[in-house]
């Protein structure tokens, strides 16, 4: 069973091949020129190798591409290390993910976070924290450590008022109304939200639900500065570096972000979210 490294070694092949036909070059021709077997270039464009940094260089000289290279060293960084499986990731519990988490987060400067469903960690309560990763864990099986998960999650917040840093989150309004822990629960993640809100450095958007469709909605992603972008799936944690999947990601969340409202018509939907939850709970 293909691995995501796998797909993302093929794709790579791919891209390799390409360079070197729109250069007039067969896979003999440019083995010769490198001094390499000529099964190196078959392996590579098939996606059965990864090639070097140095390879890419020779790759790219003898098919005048010069231009691509940057790009293309980014992406052979990111084959072994953009891909991490859950299951590995997690098999030592939510807590370690936390802290690895963690160090991410001291060296950005710039966050753009959105997500579509739930609220995003770092303004997350300590009972909301506990829920999302509760079912996460009876999701994937993986050991209960929920409570840790949750200290660690909410000792990940500090970024949130310590050193120079920006955060700018976007969040779709079934956010407000995804069902985590209940109604208490949720009533309280919705008056934490109030009060985050007069954070000097976060600015926090909401796109209401009847918003027009303008760019595809996928999945939540965060954004660190412009050097890495980071999203969960069902089955692994992805974090990409190549400078144009950055940029594409940097277009969605600037179209997402142009969708959503701010200042005080989004305290009332949130403060509408809340009221509502209050009344179920009485």
């Amino acid at each position: 069973m293909a691995t995501s490294a796998d797909q993302a070694r093929a794709s790579l092949g791919i891209r390799l091949r390409d360079i070197r036909r729109d250069a007039g070059l067969s896979g003999t021709e440019l083995a010769r020129r490198s001094s390499w077997l000529s099964s190196k270039v078959s392996k590579i464009e098939h996606g059965k190798q990864t090639p070097t940094e140095e390879d890419l260089r020779i790759w790219c000289e003898h098919c005048r591409a010069l231009d691509q290279l940057p790009d293309l060293i980014a992406a052979v960084r990111s084959i072994e290390t953009q891909f991490a499986e859950w299951r590995r990731i997690m098999r030592s519990g939510t807590k370690r993910r936390q802290q690895a988490s963690a160090a991410a987060y001291e060296r950005a400067r710039l966050f753009r976070i959105f997500e579509p469903a739930v609220i995003p960690g770092l303004l997350q309560t300590h009972d909301y924290a506990i829920a999302v990763l509760s079912t996460f864990i009876d999701f994937l099986r993986v050991p209960d450590d929920a409570e840790e998960g949750a200290v660690a999650r909410l000792e990940r917040q500090r970024v949130l008022t310590h050193g120079d840093r920006h955060f700018h989150m976007v969040i779709a309004q079934q956010a407000l109304h995804t069902n985590v822990g209940g109604p208490q629960v949720m009533a309280g993640q919705l008056e934490h939200l109030l009060e985050v809100m007069k954070l000097p450095r976060l600015r926090l958007g909401i796109i209401p639900a009847d918003a027009p469709y303008r760019v595809p909605l996928n999945n939540g992603f965060w954004i660190l500065d412009d050097a890495l972008v980071q999203f969960d799936t069902y089955s692994a944690e992805l974090s990409l570096v190549r400078p144009d999947e950055i940029a594409l990601y940097g277009r969605a969340f600037e179209r997402l972000a142009a969708l959503a409202v701010y200042g005080p018509e989004a305290r009332g939907m949130i403060t509408d979210a809340r009221d509502r939850m209050i009344h179920k709970i009485s």
